[in-house]
């Protein structure tokens, strides 16, 4: 894979890697056409697992890198850290305030943001849509500092951080599509909408390869900005929603580890 992927420019390859974790979304949602529900304590262990992958990618793929970055530019490095990594967060807390979205497992009452007429489905897209932009554009910026030609900025790290945010993406895609066919949905639209949450993520990959690309003095600041937004959205989404049930706790507590294990290995080995 990482042969095939070095081939072409930073922005390409950032395109490729988020059509790979778009369609690991779909994947997810596609789980809709062989049931209309999934177990509870696998879907918690899911986005438990996913919890942890980001929370890896967080700190291995993007903030140590800026780190690093920082003090080969000559920069402060807590300060570029501390002042990338809270902007995402900022900006992260301002989508939720603003943007309409409702949670998965939660009544319409219960939805965030400014107050809509739009219809459930579409609140549910949008909260995983929410979780996409930050892992689009982590994934962008990655394939972009790549390019700065820094030796904490490697191909083998980037398409570590595309495999990890893909497979964390297969709980997301479920986790849109299941409610609305439990909802009565018609199987093909509740895959539709599933996946459709995903199609942000080349969008955003691409901007933040772009934008790298152009600015690259601020590239510590980007790689920082999107593990502060990635951070957010495990610590107020991903697991509230993993242990609402308090008898799943224990095992989505495991999950997260296992989730933080294996993008672990995933960048220490291709890293």
């Amino acid at each position: 894979m990482i042969e095939f992927i070095q081939q072409y420019n930073p922005v390409t390859q950032a395109f490729f890697a988020t059509l790979f974790t778009w369609g690991i979304t779909a994947a997810g949602a596609a789980l809709v056409f062989f049931s209309r529900t999934v177990n509870p304590k696998v879907m918690d262990s899911m986005l438990g697992f996913a919890a942890g992958v980001m929370i890896a990618a967080s700190f291995w793929s993007l903030l140590a890198p800026g780190i690093e970055m920082a003090e080969g530019l000559g920069h402060v490095p807590w300060l570029t850290a501390v002042i990338g990594f809270m902007g995402g967060g900022i900006f992260m807390r301002l989508m939720d305030m603003f943007l309409p979205h409702l949670h998965p497992g939660l009544e319409m009452s219960q939805s965030e943001g400014v107050k809509t007429s739009w219809q459930r489905s579409t609140l549910l897209v949008l909260a995983i849509t929410m979780h996409n932009i930050p892992e689009g554009l982590a994934v962008g910026v990655a394939f972009g500092a790549v390019a700065a030609d820094l030796p904490s900025a490697t191909i083998g790290g980037a398409v570590a951080l595309a495999i990890g945010i893909g497979i964390q993406n297969f709980p997301e895609g479920a986790a849109v599509s299941m409610p609305l066919r439990r909802e009565g949905v018609s199987r093909g639209q509740s895959f539709l909408l599933g996946q459709a949450s995903g199609i942000v993520e080349p969008i955003a990959g691409v901007l933040g390869a772009l934008f790298v690309l152009k600015m690259q003095h601020i590239l510590p600041y980007a790689l920082c900005f999107a593990a502060g937004a990635m951070i957010f959205v495990v610590v107020e989404e991903l697991i509230p929603e993993s242990q609402r049930e308090q008898a799943n706790i224990d095992l989505v507590t495991m999950a997260t580890m296992a989730g933080f294990s294996v993008m672990m290995i995933l960048d220490v080995a291709l890293g």
